[in-house]
């Protein structure tokens, strides 16, 4: 599937409505430079599973929990993953065992350790604030 989004807004309308097929479980690798609208799309996903708190990247904690909305939301940055050591310290198999949804940046870094039901977010600029998102299963973009 593939949608363009013309705004930060638009953006994370998308990953809301998105958020809302979500049943627990899901691995979602974001692909994508910086400032892409990963955390944006992450928003929308926090908001679609009846998180109202504030969401921001986690850059500096690796990793940030979303709990109180229908189903919890664990947010990953994984730029600075650079191997399985890394990835075992980070929580990352231990959070995919508790049912949430794990919403993982960076997820260049990761790509072994991912499963063939993964879902692919990749983000593409098309202008400053335009992007073309593409959503897959099971294969990265």
């Amino acid at each position: 599937m593939e949608i363009i989004t013309n705004s930060p807004a638009e953006t994370e309308a998308f990953a809301e409505n998105f958020a809302k097929e979500l049943t627990g479980g899901e691995v979602i690798a974001f692909k994508g430079s910086m400032g892409m609208g990963k955390t944006c799309f992450t928003r929308g996903l926090a908001k679609g599973l009846g998180f109202s708190g504030q969401v921001t990247s986690p850059t500096f904690a690796l990793v940030n929990e979303y709990i109180g909305g229908r189903l919890p939301l664990y947010h990953f940055d994984m730029y600075r993953i650079e191997s399985w050591e890394d990835l075992y310290s980070s929580g990352f198999f231990d959070y995919k065992e508790t049912g949430g949804v794990i919403a993982a940046e960076w997820s260049e870094n990761i790509e072994g350790a991912l499963d063939n039901d993964t879902i692919f977010i990749s983000f593409q600029r098309l202008s400053d604030n335009c992007r073309k998102i593409t959503v897959s299963r099971g294969e990265a973009q």
